[in-house]
């Protein structure tokens, strides 16, 4: 029995250095097994500061660890294309511009597949692709920028907590949830937002230049979500399509066989986040409660 054991133990040692060979050798040698397709999922909220893995979620990278994964396939010689499957909701705004940036630098072909939501950050992101594709019902659009502002003054009036801030200025405590924004404060918050927002906007015109309806384009940026027909029909999207369309285009852009493509997954995550991750949890109430822009 012993031995038997400890057959089974080499034979699985041998095959686990079988594949990491296999994997070296299609890296250092793409002749010998032909150049892939990168698959990359981007199904989070973007984020600057990832969530680090606990007993009850396996984590999720910050805007920096995914834009490092984005340039670390853009020099695999392996990698003829790349797909981003994108499912996000966007995020927050130095996030997005980070990845977005990663993907807007890339020198191979790439294309991106709009899963269930491609909404705001998440489309900020597809913008630079070489082809946009969406599934029909996917949910997209939202271009716009929002700065959320909690006035709990009162409710600490009713509970008998009184805060006292000390400035060195009118403004230094603006948002502050100890009291009302003044009409003053309103008018930097909105200069700001509408900062941000005239990027997106012109991102959008930038990589969508000729693709465009202009007049029906301009309608939608009042914040408003799309189905995959609306954003296509407005020139957001180029084509309604499956992920296998996606891949196929992505292979025809870098001239690769469209009989033997081969796809090489990229993880960009630990995994599924977990329903009861309480620190992430936390991390997104902080987020909504504090001053922080998001694309969203």
């Amino acid at each position: 029995m012993s031995t038997l054991y400890g057959t089974g133990i080499l034979l699985l040692v041998g095959f686990i250095l079988l594949v990491v060979l296999v994997f070296a050798l299609s890296e250092a040698f793409p002749s010998l097994f032909g150049e892939c397709v990168a698959v990359m999922d981007i199904n989070q909220p973007l984020m600057a500061q990832g969530v680090p893995t606990t007993l009850l979620s396996d984590g999720t990278p910050g805007s920096d660890e995914i834009a490092e994964r984005i340039r670390s396939i853009d020099s695999r010689p392996d990698v003829g294309a790349v797909v981003f499957v994108v499912d996000t909701p966007g995020g927050s705004v130095v996030a997005t511009r980070e990845i977005y940036q990663a993907i807007d630098e890339m020198e191979k072909p790439k294309v991106v597949y709009m899963r269930e939501m491609a909404t705001s950050g998440g489309y900020y992101i597809s913008t630079p692709a070489d082809s946009i594709y969406a599934d029909p019902n996917t949910i997209t659009g939202s271009i716009g920028v929002v700065a959320v502002f909690a006035d709990m003054s009162g409710l600490f009036e009713k509970i008998g907590v009184n805060v006292t801030a000390i400035t060195s200025g009118s403004s230094k405590d603006i948002g502050s949830p100890a009291r009302k924004m003044t009409e003053e404060e309103k008018e930097i918050m909105q200069g700001i937002v509408d900062e941000i927002f005239l990027e997106f906007k012109d991102v959008v015109i930038e990589h969508r230049k000729g693709k465009l309806n202009m007049a029906e384009f301009n309608k939608i940026l009042d914040g408003r979500i799309l189905t995959g027909r609306q954003a296509k029909s407005i020139g957001l999207v180029d084509e309604l399509g499956t992920k296998q369309d996606a891949i196929d285009r992505a292979a025809e852009l870098a001239g690769l066989p469209e009989e033997e493509v081969r796809i090489c997954s990229v993880s960009t995550s630990g995994g599924e986040q977990g329903l009861f991750d309480v620190e992430s949890a936390l991390r997104v109430f902080l987020m909504k409660n504090h001053v922080q822009l998001r694309f969203e």
